[in-house]
């Protein structure tokens, strides 16, 4: 074999070489974008669940004041004074509120970040282990 059938045989694999890393690294970067929305969809399912159990508490909340003190109140109003039958009215779906409050925080708070934390990790890592096998 000639010197420069040799060397052509050589160009002709680092091509092939070359053409396979860029297609990994191409595979790579589109498996780390679906990370990273796969990551932000999970979180975004979590604010929203959040929010709609906030939600859900502040509507409550109006619609139990004003049944609940109208009916409970009343009825209370005959054993007790008209203050006092309100007072307890109010303490007893202030507690229920609370709940539900505390219940929309601890899901909110369980999606914060907002970034694709494991994305970005995923390509550092990458990032690095790259470098690595270059002998940097």
């Amino acid at each position: 074999m000639s010197a420069d059938a040799s060397d052509g045989a050589t160009r002709r694999g680092i091509r092939i070489s070359l053409a396979r890393v860029v297609a990994h690294t191409r595979a790579l970067v589109r498996l780390e974008r679906e990370l990273a929305r796969a990551e932000l969809e999970r979180k975004g399912e979590l604010v929203g669940g959040g929010v709609a159990l906030g939600l859900g508490a502040a509507i409550l909340s109006v619609y139990a004041v004003g049944f609940g003190l109208a009916a409970l109140a009343t009825a209370l109003a005959l054993v007790v004074d008209w203050w006092l039958a309100l007072l307890l009215v109010f303490l007893v779906l202030l507690v229920f509120v609370a709940g539900l409050a505390l219940g929309s925080r601890r899901l909110l708070r369980a999606a914060a970040p907002m970034k694709p934390v494991q994305a970005i990790e995923e390509a550092r890592l990458t990032k690095q282990a790259l470098r690595g096998s270059r002998g940097e």
